[in-house]
């Protein structure tokens, strides 16, 4: 066992509107932390420098790498993972325009992307198709291009641009 996981820190935060606390080593990732211990998988530990965003979570209202946030850095903090904003309905809408719009295939980055997407629609307004790529620029996807990601987006944006107008 390498010496940065000996040490334990005990650590109290919110999951998902969840108190949870927790004795972690001192050097575990948040995203390791939640798959690991919590059984929250959506979010993915992938490239594990911060590049590819498949770890993206919602820290205290902004969307953040899992994988370059340690969970003790986390303590006292409220996260939302991509399962809980779905059990919320907070990405209902968004889910279902990803399928619509074939703007998911294998699923792996999808996670990432609702999350960090949710953080650009929750700003309000009509986001322009350069700000959604500009937004969505650290989240890899492998497999559909970025085409049918940017129009669920901006379908989803113009559909919540025109509720809120009502």
């Amino acid at each position: 066992m390498t010496e940065m996981f000996r040490d334990k820190i005990d650590i109290s935060l919110t999951v998902n509107g969840e108190p949870v606390e927790a004795r972690v080593p001192a050097g575990q990732h948040l995203v390791d932390f939640l798959r690991g211990e919590l059984g929250l998988t959506g979010a993915h530990a992938s490239c594990e420098h911060g590049v590819c965003g498949a770890c993206t979570l919602k820290v205290d209202g902004k969307a953040v790498r899992g994988c370059l946030l340690l969970a003790a850095q986390a303590d006292g903090a409220d996260v939302w993972t991509v399962e809980g904003l779905s059990d919320q309905g907070a990405i209902k809408d968004l889910q279902d325009v990803f399928v619509e719009r074939n703007a998911l295939q294998c699923g792996f980055c999808t996670p990432g992307m609702l999350v960090a997407i949710n953080e650009l629609l929750e700003a309000g307004g009509m986001p322009s198709r350069d700000q959604i790529r500009e937004h969505l620029s650290g989240n890899y996807c492998r497999c559909t291009g970025y085409e049918a990601i940017v129009d669920a987006v901006e379908t989803v944006a113009r559909v919540r641009a025109q509720k809120g107008a009502a």
